[in-house]
């Protein structure tokens, strides 16, 4: 699914994980997450492909809301 972004301009922030063949909790984590940035003023979508390397890709309007959420304790 695609995320339903603005005109630009706006940022992405893209995150890549290497998948073990035990997740451990990793589908879990990556919604908690997920549900957490949609919290976040500023959160414009996500996109996520996972195979055996993940990326995900999210979307902020401008680079205040990203410094914001990565000093998000919980995040």
């Amino acid at each position: 699914m695609f995320a339903n972004t603005p005109k630009p301009p706006y940022y992405a922030v893209i995150f890549t994980s290497d998948k073990a063949e035990e997740e451990n909790g990793y589908e879990e984590m990556a919604h908690k997450m997920t549900e957490l940035a949609k919290e976040e003023d500023g959160f414009l979508g996500i996109e996520s492909a996972k195979e055996n390397l993940g990326i995900t890709v999210s979307y902020w309007k401008d680079l205040e809301s990203i410094k914001k959420w990565k000093m998000n304790t919980d995040h």
